[in-house]
């Protein structure tokens, strides 16, 4: 059985990131990593793999260069092998369009499973996995908190403030996992160093079939069409109390909605 684990290079959250002139985001203006609720995917993967015969586990990923960046850390986590689609029109592609490349890749690599996270840390759209799933032809189970495999079905239980769900599917399937479904490995010295031989395959868009038309800036459904700068933080107030009116002026304040 070979799974593969669709994973995403992502800014990080915590640097003052910015648009380019075509308003799509700056990626050489931030350092990036593996999308935090990527490697919730890449860890469900591996338990997989951990407990069946046979199990291959391989990663995927869509982006520039610096992008191959994630692959090669869920590699270090314990991954087998990793695909990076590379390609200069793929350049402001949004989540419509990356399903398409996605579900091509998919079909290339021949996986019986994909696995993805709940969503994205900087789009944080969540639905690239039903769209895969969709292009794919297959069935889908999102927002599991836990999966497991049975022969050729995929049980996964999905739990909100309501209700305790569990879903089966027959394979191949598309799963996207959650936060909740289980801390990620973190990488040893000897899976960091065993990485730097596992193979890592470049495609593009010739070889995955695909017109550049059919993806980049000018195909996007969705597209940002205006930014403002963050306006710069102003000074608080000072609500000095010394005959025992403060609290009430903190209410006027809250009251008066000046806080948001």
């Amino acid at each position: 059985m070979k799974i593969v684990v669709c994973v995403k290079h992502v800014p990080d959250a915590s640097a003052d990131r910015a648009f380019a002139a075509d308003r799509t985001l700056d990626r050489e203006a931030v350092d990036g990593h593996l999308s935090e609720l990527d490697e919730y995917a890449v860890e469900q993967a591996l338990r997989l793999a951990d407990d069946g015969d046979g199990v291959e586990v391989a990663v995927l990923t869509v982006g520039p260069e610096d992008a191959v960046a994630a692959v090669k850390r869920a590699l270090q986590m314990g991954a087998s092998s990793g695909i990076h689609v590379l390609d200069d029109a793929l350049h402001g592609t949004d989540a419509l369009g990356t399903s398409t490349v996605l579900a091509a890749a998919v079909t290339k690599a021949g996986a019986d499973l994909v696995v993805c996270g709940m969503a994205s840390t900087d789009g944080a759209m969540g639905v690239l996995p039903a769209m895969l799933a969709e292009r794919l032809g297959w069935p889908a189970a999102t927002y599991a908190g836990r999966l497991d495999l049975a022969g050729s079905h995929a049980t996964i239980v999905r739990e909100d403030d309501t209700a305790r769900l569990t879903v089966e599917v027959d394979l191949p399937a598309v799963v996207s996992v959650t936060d909740q479904s289980g801390e990620a490995r973190y990488p040893s010295m000897k899976g960091i160093l065993a990485a730097k031989k596992k193979p890592v395959q470049t495609w593009d868009l010739d070889d995955l079939g695909l017109d550049p038309a059919e993806v980049g800036l000018e195909a996007a459904w969705t597209r940002v069409v205006e930014t403002d700068p963050r306006p710069d933080r102003g000074a608080g107030r000072v609500v000095t109390d010394t005959d025992g009116s403060g609290a009430a002026a903190v209410l006027e304040f809250l009251a008066a909605g000046r806080y948001a």
